[in-house]
């Protein structure tokens, strides 16, 4: 009675008093020690609730207070064995089946943590913290519907429940609900707004958008909240890595790893860092990839023994993505990275998901394809959407494992046209699953190093043949893909030296492209008579500095009479780069690139088709050349400029052109390059003779069913 009237003092002194008239009482023993742990006297009160334990061996409620006490002296072995008990004396009592769910969550046994939470919520409903844990169990255990579920359910009986609103925001987040994930963090925010939690989750926000100043602000503002807060670290040195701020960025992940030593991630993002985004003129490329070697081999040594277990969250989370973007034979660098990849999610498959069985004899065949790209995206018109639309219906079943939640008018056509459609966010578990379920007989990714699931996924053996095409036109490196399916038009002689995977060079260009259907609308840019525009349609990270020096000769040889244009990226601390670093080059050549150039706003498809209409020059980036791009200056008509380069990635233009009866406008080297800018620039007449031949030899570029033909030979047959 005083304890409920809030007389602690006098409670504890009526224990006492019963307890010296009876040492052995179970109940004035409980209570006295439940009241001593809140007065912060933590010895005695363990004495007295093992002395209530002693006189009644099967008291589940002090089971429940001394494992409270033990876990917060840190013995959390003792504290799970105590709530343990108290649920085998009483299998429905409602708090010893939350607490116990709580603490197996802190030990991270998270499939015995759920079944704890379930029975909890199922004694008690009305219990909002059993629903919110059971949530966060749900969410490790992959399975972000139920964890929803759970997370609504603690919301519905605790309406201003921060926690729970936070970690809701960051479930929808990752099944790609992103508005409706801010709205949750928001609220999360409002209700307590120095949550270091929620403003992490808001970064991870604005990062999945592409607004990375914004999410580096957020990352910021929570570690001053919480300077322990490691996954901020990792997470803003990833946002300053794809700023381009890449020794900016080691520093984060250098304190990430102050914090937790053990953070895969975090480790392997710091390797993955040492080939930046965008390089400076003084850079030096050798030096540079030989640290990024010297990284994969310190991951290599780092993985071994029990790590390797471990080792799965991080593959895929950062990527060598822009080792593409260097004029290098990459194959040996990514030989290595692919075999890590490998070995580490071969571990994860052992424990989790078997390997596949024989291919099957029987027709049709089962052709999976892995994307996250099943909607109006360059990979979906230029590689897989042609499959779709030609691939023989009777020798050939369709699986489409689409790994964005996105949904457009492209993404229904393939849900139309394919036999099985798996689509939307969820755990590797899951995915790995239905991949397994769905027994393909070949599995394609069309392309391989542009979100984490893919990598994961594509790092295993989960189908008998397994191959990958060239949206992202680099080898994979994996021993876990057979083949890499290319074009013949693409690839220089010795192509299949560049490669881990086994060649196929498909016919032609490789694919079955449609006509653009989308009507180009009227330029947002003046034109100045007589001043030539030349577009540059590179995205800032195609643009390497040992290449600068074309640009700025073009425009020396015109006069500086020009208009380059380029266009602002969503990463706008690159495109802020890109102009400073080309602003310099110039100025060595005398010219004022304010004068000679101009960064336009990201462009609608029909905007940047009607800038291509009203362009003169169109001039393709060296190195790493366009495709989609390439195609549509093709279908405007407008000629192109480009160099043949060393690799397919480099080769995407020059194929184009000689597709169409062009090969004299493929430069052999920068200076002839140079030439053939600056005449198609002066020179109207030959412009015009250009774009008549360019009308001529279009048709030539699509609706090609040749290579679908010779993929259908491919899948039918194997490597």
């Amino acid at each position: 009675m005083l304890e409920d009237l809030g007389e602690a003092d006098a409670a504890a002194a009526a224990y006492e008093a019963a307890l010296a008239l009876d040492p052995r009482h179970p109940y004035a023993s409980y209570n006295l020690g439940k009241a001593l742990l809140l007065r912060g006297e933590p010895a005695r009160a363990e004495a007295l609730l093992r002395a209530a334990l002693d006189a009644k061996p099967g008291f589940a409620e002090a089971m429940v207070v001394l494992a409270s006490l033990l876990d917060a002296r840190g013995d959390a072995a003792g504290a799970l064995q105590s709530l343990q008990a108290a649920v085998a004396q009483r299998p429905g009592y409602a708090l010893a089946l939350r607490n116990l769910g709580m603490q197996l969550c802190r030990l991270q046994r998270w499939a015995e943590a759920a079944g704890a939470l379930e029975q909890a919520v199922a004694a008690e409903p009305g219990n909002a913290d059993a629903h919110y844990w059971l949530g966060n169990a749900r969410v490790r255990l992959h399975q972000p519907r139920e964890a929803e579920a759970a997370y609504r359910a603690a919301l519905e009986r605790r309406p201003e429940f921060a926690e729970a609103w936070c970690n809701l925001g960051n479930v929808l987040a990752d099944r790609g609900l992103r508005d409706e994930a801010g709205q949750c963090l928001e609220r999360a925010l409002r209700i307590r707004p120095q949550y270091a939690d929620a403003l992490l989750g808001m970064g991870n926000l604005y990062a999945a958008t592409g607004r990375l100043e914004v999410a580096a602000d957020c990352y910021r503002r929570a570690l001053a909240l919480d300077p322990a807060l490691a996954d901020a670290e990792v997470n803003l040195g990833n946002v300053l890595k794809d700023q381009g701020l890449w020794r900016e960025a080691l520093q984060h992940y250098d304190a990430a790893l102050a914090l937790s030593p053990e953070a895969v991630e975090a480790r392997w993002a710091r390797a993955m860092c040492h080939i930046p985004a965008m390089r400076e003129a003084q850079d030096d490329l050798a030096a540079l990839r030989a640290g990024f070697a010297a990284e994969l081999e310190h991951l290599e040594r780092w993985f071994e023994g029990e790590r390797v277990d471990q080792g799965w969250k991080a593959v895929g989370v950062a990527q060598p993505f822009w080792l593409a973007y260097q004029e290098a034979d990459n194959r040996e660098l990514l030989r290595r990275y692919g075999r890590l990849c490998a070995q580490l999610m071969a571990s994860w498959q052992a424990r989790q998901a078997p390997p596949p069985g024989p291919r099957r004899a029987a027709r049709p065949v089962r052709v999976g394809i892995v994307s996250q790209f099943f909607r109006d995206h360059s990979v979906w018109n230029a590689i897989i959407k042609g499959w779709f639309r030609h691939l023989d219906r009777d020798g050939f079943e369709l699986q489409a494992f689409c790994l964005d939640p996105y949904e457009d008018a492209e993404t229904r056509y393939a849900l139309a046209r394919a036999a099985r459609f798996e689509r939307g966010h969820a755990g590797l578990r899951q995915w790995a699953a239905a991949i397994r379920e769905a027994r393909p007989d070949v599995l394609i990714y069309p392309e391989i190093g542009m979100d984490p699931m893919s990598v994961k996924l594509a790092s295993m053996r989960l189908a008998p043949l397994q191959a990958v095409s060239w949206g992202h036109p680099e080898t994979s490196g994996l021993p876990t893909i057979d083949a890499y399916l290319s074009a013949a038009d693409l690839e220089p002689p010795e192509a299949q030296a560049h490669y881990t995977e086994r060649l196929i060079a498909l016919p032609n260009l490789g694919c079955c492209v449609q006509p653009g259907a989308v009507e180009a609308a009227a330029p947002g840019l003046s034109r100045e008579p007589g001043v030539p525009l030349l577009v540059c349609p590179g995205t800032p990270f195609k643009y390497a500095p040992e290449h600068d020096g074309v640009l700025a000769e073009i425009a020396h040889r015109l006069g500086g009479r020009c208009r380059l244009v380029f266009f602002e990226y969503r990463t706008r601390a690159l495109s802020a780069a890109l102009r400073a670093r080309l602003a310099a080059g110039f100025a060595r050549r005398g010219l004022d690139f304010e004068r000679c150039a101009v960064f336009l706003p990201w462009q609608s498809r029909a905007a940047f088709l009607g800038l291509l209409r009203s362009a003169d020059v169109f001039l393709d980036t060296l190195g790493f050349s366009g495709f989609n791009t390439a195609q549509q200056a093709v279908e405007c008509g407008l000629p192109i400029v480009t160099r043949e380069g060393r690799f397919l990635r480099g080769r995407l233009a020059s194929g184009i052109l000689k597709r169409i009866g062009l090969p004299a406008l493929v430069a052999a080297d920068a200076a002839q390059y140079v030439d053939l800018a600056v005449r198609l620039a002066q020179d109207p007449d030959y412009r015009q003779d250009i774009t008549r031949q360019i009308e001529a030899g279009r048709p030539a570029l699509f609706e090609d069913t040749a290579p679908v033909r010779a993929l259908e030979g491919f899948l039918a047959q194997g490597v």
